[in-house]
């Protein structure tokens, strides 16, 4: 017996070009005995034998059946109110837990510090005036600042000249 036309049915049904009319003559050909079913369309007898509404797939006491176990099967939910200590019990164990290393931290740090030598870069027993008159060392500092304040400006008049230059695109040198 040829069963081209099955094998066609069989393919087109996996690509979802069959009719309505096409899936019942291939569920009523593999609804037949497993003998009469050749050797290469075996695989999808199963597929097909599910597919068929031969036994009904609910019985008629099911409704009652699934209402009868929701109804024993409701879960008791026993609620417990929770402090706000507990709820902050997580956050204060690891603030104590920052706090203990930065306490450990700031004792070694403190340690280590008194256990070295300061050297200071001044010698405070060996240090003397070197000016008799206050007023001698106020001239020498006065003269000292002067020196500094007119090379500031020197450069800032420098510094402002370039600026001007650059921005005119005057590429003279300045003195």
């Amino acid at each position: 017996m040829d069963y081209k036309y099955i094998e066609q049915l069989v393919e087109r049904y996996f690509q979802c070009q069959t009719t309505l009319q096409e899936e019942q003559i291939l569920r009523s050909f593999f609804a037949q005995s497993p003998e009469e079913v050749p050797g290469q369309l075996r695989r999808y007898a199963p597929l097909f034998a599910a597919l068929t509404p031969d036994e009904p797939a609910l019985g008629d006491d099911f409704d009652e059946r699934i209402l009868a176990l929701t109804e024993e099967a409701a879960p008791v939910v026993k609620a417990r109110t929770v402090s706000i200590a507990e709820r902050l019990r997580p956050l204060l164990r690891a603030a104590a837990v920052v706090a203990v290393v930065l306490a450990l931290g700031q004792a070694m740090d403190l340690s280590m510090r008194s256990a070295q030598p300061q050297n200071d870069d001044i010698n405070y027993a060996a240090y003397h005036d070197t000016y008799e008159d206050p007023a001698v060392a106020f001239d020498q500092v006065e003269d000292a600042l002067e020196l500094l304040s007119d090379g500031y400006s020197r450069a800032r008049t420098a510094d402002s000249i370039i600026s001007v230059m650059a921005v005119q695109g005057d590429s003279t040198q300045v003195e």
